[in-house]
């Protein structure tokens, strides 16, 4: 097959050639921007999911969706050694030229209280870097978003963003992935932000991404953030939705898959949607001519797990220390094989037990692991990997 036509695409954020399988939060959220920009009740969403399920793509797919509708957005990944002021600063900036206010009096002095709220944290000795918002020139608006109180401040910024936004009769949506990796003042801070803008009818969405952790992250902060939000957990694909992730590309390049090359790539990428770009791409790669067999799928798997060995699972074990390493391969141990829970969820005192030690004595590791990312707490006492089948693959490199 001429790789040049290969149409699948495995990477990080990167819009797959056929989005399959999300119609439903698609549709829902076309239902969403509706309500809010006519003055209705609705809530912000919240996406939850694993590594390689396509978090980023639906988040970015959302946004292309609120973009047709006219509305004003912005979008940032949190960090977890970040402010939220500065990002967020950056979101609304954007949100706010998109929405085109015919009167620049009202937009200067939106951005102007963007500005102020960006620099509120930046002292008299601060650096050029953080006193300067990057294309902002209307002046500072004191008094504004500016106490010092990130939650007020954050009230009165998205107050005034949704007021510019009705006044056009549009709506505004932020845009947050990694959502989980907020500081927990500014995870407290969104929610009542949030809070404040539902009972005020404002149009300003909030719509967030992170792994399934997410909702505890939520609550732990404001109680009413169980109320506040949409949730929606976004998993593997079903066998249609997959086998029509790799149909639809093929077919636009005149190339199809037989019944059994597809039960096949079911079988080797479980309906993860990054599996299935990986997997994807090696068999068009390999495979002599159309249509493509369960064969050629068998030939092509081991390139396919390579390229998954590298790019998907060995770059995040190669950011864990030694000890950290430790802890999940003990994780993968005590997990065991178990084909109906692809993340490995295990006792923390299992892990300890495989690795002779005092749970006390691993929560360096433990604590470490869930700042990278690598692996979170869906309940007390309990881990799992953030990537699926992350344990599988520690299990076969001995």
């Amino acid at each position: 097959m001429d790789p040049i036509r290969n149409p699948y695409a495995p990477g990080a954020g990167q819009r797959p050639p056929e989005l399959a399988g999300r119609d439903e939060q698609l549709t829902a959220f076309d239902v969403v921007l509706e309500r809010v920009a006519r003055g209705r009740p609705e809530r912000s969403l919240v996406l939850t999911g694993l590594r390689g399920v396509g978090k980023t793509v639906l988040l970015n797919a959302l946004r292309s969706a609120a973009v047709r509708k006219g509305w004003g957005t912005g979008k940032l990944e949190a960090r977890p050694d970040q402010s939220l002021r500065r990002p967020l600063s950056s979101a609304l900036h954007q949100a706010v030229r998109e929405l085109g206010h015919p009167e620049p009096t009202e937009t200067d002095h939106v951005l102007g209280v963007i500005r102020s709220f960006a620099q509120r944290d930046a002292g008299a000795d601060a650096k050029l870097r953080d006193r300067w918002s990057p294309g902002i020139d209307a002046p500072v608006v004191r008094g504004r978003a500016d106490s010092g109180d990130v939650e007020i401040d954050l009230v009165e910024l998205l107050t005034d963003v949704g007021g510019l936004a009705a006044d056009v009769g549009k709506g505004v949506a932020v845009f947050i992935d990694e959502m989980q990796d907020l500081g927990t003042d500014d995870v407290s801070a969104l929610c009542a932000a949030c809070h404040e803008l539902s009972q005020n009818g404002l149009p300003v969405i909030v719509v967030g991404a992170g792994l399934p952790h997410l909702p505890a992250v939520l609550s732990a902060s404001k109680s009413y953030s169980e109320r506040l939000f949409s949730y929606q957990r976004i998993d593997r694909l079903s066998r249609d939705a997959a086998d029509r992730a790799l149909v639809a590309p093929a077919s636009e390049e005149d190339a199809e898959f037989t019944t059994d090359a597809l039960a096949a790539m079911y079988d080797a990428t479980r309906g993860y949607p990054y599996f299935i770009q990986a997997y994807g791409r090696a068999v068009w790669d390999l495979a002599p001519r159309t249509p493509i067999t369960a064969d050629d799928v068998a030939v092509a798997a081991p390139e396919a797990e390579e390229e998954l060995a590298v790019g998907f699972f060995g770059s995040r074990f190669e950011r864990a220390t030694p000890a950290e390493r430790d802890y999940l391969r003990a994780m993968a141990d005590a997990a065991g094989e178990e084909p109906d829970d692809p993340v490995g969820s295990v006792a923390t005192a299992d892990v300890a037990v495989v690795l002779g030690k005092k749970p006390q004595s691993l929560s360096p590791a433990r604590d470490a692991l869930l700042k990278k990312g690598l692996i979170y707490s869906g309940e007390r006492g309990r881990i799992a990997f953030t990537v699926p089948h992350f344990g599988r693959y520690l299990r076969t490199q001995g």
